[in-house]
């Protein structure tokens, strides 16, 4: 079987399937090893990437999905009905981006971050599919630990929590100790702010 067929193949199977197929999946459908199927596979993502095709191929956690091109969303928005569009809360981003940056996390260290019961913003989270129940921590009361989803990767475009943009930690840190500060200093450090920008 040449390069051309075998990619017919996977187009043909990723299509067929609509979520992300696993690498594994696809190498032992066309009977190769694993990395000379990601070879396959990324070569192929690449050249669809490339073209002026309507379509892009994924690469989710480890897994493949054809998906449409970002920029064609308004014309591909016309196929559905009009409905409210659901964004996510401030409380809600805040929740998942501590869960994303120190998965798995149980509820509680997730309000002791925050500062605030999330008890709604996990569950919204939940119901979203970004987020799910990833087991028992090891402790007294063995509370639920959480962590983010392969729909977590698609929705924000990553392909990994690898790809989670590093934080500025020392930044964050500087700038919460800025807050308690008095009004005259929490003043003075804005103008040192706005005159860096």
């Amino acid at each position: 079987m040449d390069i051309k067929e075998m990619e017919a193949i996977v187009e043909g199977l990723l299509f067929a399937a609509g979520d992300p197929v696993p690498l594994v999946k696809i190498a032992e459908i066309l009977e190769l090893d694993k990395a000379t199927a990601k070879r396959l596979l990324d070569n192929m993502s690449i050249r669809i990437q490339n073209s002026l095709r309507g379509i892009l191929m994924r690469e989710v956690d480890g897994s493949y999905q054809l998906c449409t091109r970002p920029e064609h969303f308004e014309y591909i928005s016309r196929l559905a009905e009009p409905r409210q569009k659901q964004t996510l809360s401030q409380a809600a981003f805040e929740t998942l981006a501590i869960i994303a940056y120190n998965q798995p996390v149980t509820r509680a260290r997730i309000e002791a971050i925050r500062g605030v019961n999330s008890d709604s913003s996990i569950a919204t989270l939940l119901e979203r599919g970004l987020i799910k129940e990833a087991g028992r921590l090891d402790s007294p009361g063995r509370p639920l630990l959480y962590e983010t989803t392969g729909e977590f990767l698609r929705s924000f475009g990553f392909r990994s929590v690898k790809d989670l943009p590093m934080l500025e930690l020392d930044k964050m840190v500087s700038d919460e100790s800025n807050s308690t500060e008095t009004d005259g200093n929490a003043l003075n450090s804005e103008q040192t702010h706005s005159r860096m920008k």
